[in-house]
């Protein structure tokens, strides 16, 4: 049975052509005006945003996928689904952090068929990730578990863009906390879609 809020039975997706506006940067002690962030703008316009969640250790075993795709600074189109993993079995460390089990993946598609669906909707474009060696990681692992060729994707990655712009002045630079600092603050933590969705938040100010 589905849960954290995904749609039965196992996928997603939906467009949007809705202008995201970004409201003061604020954090605790931390408090950046949205005339202050405006004035680096962004190299980036054109993204799509991915977040993985695993079943295990290994990072072969993505079991939810979430990708939001932006284009000229707007958010055009978002895609979710869950992943039979491989391999299939679930750590319990993993479970604390996205509660999925086989109760919602044994009747998921396996990665190649979720990817064709995702393929064409970043063909051309740079991926963006929070922590990106660990999500650019699963992809790569898991193209090579189904013997898949790699294309070059190019990743970015907005923890350390968070490093960057905020240093010291955020208690960390996790995925909640600067996307509360870029005020937009999260809700389904660990959910691979609303992951996804902070990220792309935060990459249309930081990077």
């Amino acid at each position: 049975m589905p849960r954290i809020g995904t749609p039965p039975p196992y996928l997603c997706r939906t467009k949007t052509t809705k202008n995201l506006k970004l409201s003061k940067l604020s954090y605790k002690n931390v408090s950046l005006p949205h005339e202050q962030a405006s004035n680096c703008h962004p190299v980036m316009t054109d993204f799509a945003a991915i977040d993985f969640e695993t079943a295990n250790g290994q990072r072969s075993s993505v079991c939810s996928v979430g990708v939001v795709v932006v284009r000229g600074d707007v958010i055009t189109d978002t895609y979710y689904s869950l992943i039979h993993p491989e391999p299939d079995y679930y750590a319990w460390f993993c479970q604390r952090v996205h509660g999925l089990s086989h109760e919602d993946t044994d009747n998921a598609p396996v990665f190649p068929t979720v990817w064709k669906q995702i393929e064409p909707l970043i063909e051309g474009l740079p991926l963006v990730a929070h922590n990106s060696p660990f999500d650019e990681g699963c992809l790569r692992a898991v193209f090579r578990v189904y013997q898949m060729d790699y294309p070059d994707y190019q990743f970015f990655c907005t923890c350390r863009a968070s490093r960057r712009h905020f240093g010291r002045r955020l208690p960390n630079h996790q995925l909640h906390t600067v996307a509360e600092a870029c005020g937009c603050p999260m809700e389904n933590h660990h959910h691979a879609l609303a992951d996804a969705e902070a990220c792309a938040k935060i990459a249309m100010q930081l990077l």
